[in-house]
């Protein structure tokens, strides 16, 4: 359930994760992992509200916040067991503390991606420091998401204030 538009996104989400992992040297199953992850997180992006709302069962939640645990149930249904991967899809909007490094990467490539219009050179020049400043550059992506989002007039998830509680 995704546009073109989406699977540009997506695609775009996918290399920058391949390339970070293989600069990490990381093993054959984690980059697989780092990929799926990417492949999934905006699967049902495109859904619409009823249908996230049926799959999730969530009633409470702002809407924008339902295609990741959507897909996160979608792929437990056909037979996804990696915890880490479930995770890093369920929570890729807000946050989670207690996030694997997959979960880590795909929230900063979802942010980094080079697609983005906004602070194109700023999040370039993050995105090209990740193999050498994993965790300093995470936190410095919580911190702008928040930044945003405070900016904005957005709600903070739960989620979201226990991830900046945990890396500041």
């Amino acid at each position: 359930m995704v546009t073109d538009k989406r699977r540009a996104h997506i695609a775009r989400v996918v290399d920058l994760l391949r390339a970070w992992a293989q600069a990490l040297a990381l093993p054959p199953l984690e980059v697989q992992a780092w990929v799926d992850a990417g492949a999934w997180h905006d699967a049902l992006r495109d859904a619409d509200e009823v249908t996230l709302r049926a799959d999730t069962g969530d009633h409470a939640r702002p809407f924008g916040m339902l295609h990741g645990p959507a897909a996160a149930i979608r792929l437990t249904a056909e037979g996804e067991s990696r915890q880490d991967v479930l995770d890093a899809i369920r929570w890729h909007t807000v946050g989670q503390a207690n996030w694997s490094q997959v979960g880590r990467a795909l929230y900063m490539a979802d942010f980094l991606e080079p697609g983005r219009s906004f602070m194109q050179a700023d999040r370039a020049f993050l995105a090209n420091c990740v193999p050498k400043a994993f965790d300093q550059v995470f936190r410095q992506v919580v911190r702008m998401r928040l930044e945003w989002a405070i900016r904005e007039g957005k709600g903070l998830a739960p989620e979201t204030v226990a991830l900046w509680d945990q890396v500041r």
